[in-house]
């Protein structure tokens, strides 16, 4: 049995960041593990009580991909308690050969998204919504584009202890240079808050669920992400090396890459029925 107090949890928070763990999983996996306390009235009595968390995950109607990730954070926090022990597995996923059309961002939707933020008068948004599209960077990595790395056309992005350069397409510098002009943004982030702190996560995820909304295009497959999975289709259709797309991306292996270059049921239905077989 041990407990999950205050003291065990900024203990907890502490061996994150000396892991060099990124704010962004930090607060993650301090938000999972206060979920079991929470559960548990922070009591873990022994591995049953574990289990029942797991089976409490499930019952709430979270995506099998999602209670694999909070458990992530748990046996994160239970190797820092020194119960290796009691890890508990993770829900077997069965992997999909295509992606949803009802989640694939397609490029038309995205050019109604650019086009909707421009009739708003909203030239962050738009922008950000082409850096992203147009670079495949993850959106804690906006932080990355500075008025610097503009003028350089390179930006340089850490993550996880792994440094990329990322070469910004030239036509793109231009334009958010001109941005940075009229919004009288010398030097620094280029996409900040009106308080002049980098736009983060939530400020990103929110304005592009508005966006989505406004534009008519579904709301499922509208948010950050989906921007960088754009890139990768649009990358690998025109150029098939996914050696390249990885390094770009930052992916450590060529199998993550490969989820990013799925194809829809639709188009692979259209691919199968266009082969000679049938008589």
């Amino acid at each position: 049995m041990f407990l999950i107090e205050r003291a065990e949890l900024e203990s907890f928070r502490a061996y994150l960041q000396e892991r060099e763990c990124s704010a962004a999983t930090v607060a993650k996996y301090m938000r999972d593990v206060r979920q079991l306390a929470e559960f548990c009235g922070g009591r873990v009595e022994d591995k049953g009580t574990l289990i029942a968390f797991k089976e409490e995950l499930q019952t709430r109607g979270y995506a099998a991909s999602s209670v694999n990730s909070m458990l992530a954070s748990v046996n994160c926090y239970l190797a820092f308690a020194g119960r290796i022990e009691w890890k508990l597995r993770y829900l077997k996923i069965q992997r999909t050969n295509f992606v949803c059309k009802e989640k694939e961002l397609t490029e038309q939707e995205y050019h109604k998204l650019v086009e909707m933020a421009r009739a708003m008068g909203d030239s962050r948004l738009a922008m950000l919504v082409q850096t992203i599209c147009a670079t495949g960077i993850r959106v804690s990595e906006v932080r990355a584009i500075t008025v610097e790395s503009l003028r350089t056309g390179q930006a340089e992005i850490r993550n996880k202890g792994r440094i990329r350069i990322i070469l910004l397409p030239k036509r793109l510098c231009a334009n958010l240079l001109k941005y940075c002009r009229e919004r009288g943004i010398s030097r620094g982030h280029v996409f900040v808050t009106r308080s002049g702190r980098p736009m983060d996560r939530s400020n990103i995820w929110k304005m592009m669920k508005r966006l989505g909304q406004l534009a008519k295009v579904g709301t499922a497959k509208v948010f950050p992400h989906n921007l960088r999975h754009l890139f990768a289709r649009t990358y690998y259709k025109a150029y098939k090396d996914i050696v390249r797309l990885a390094d770009i991306l930052g992916h450590a292996s060529v199998d993550t890459t490969r989820i990013y270059t799925i194809r829809t049921g639709k188009e692979q239905q259209r691919q199968i029925e266009r082969l000679p077989l049938l008589l």
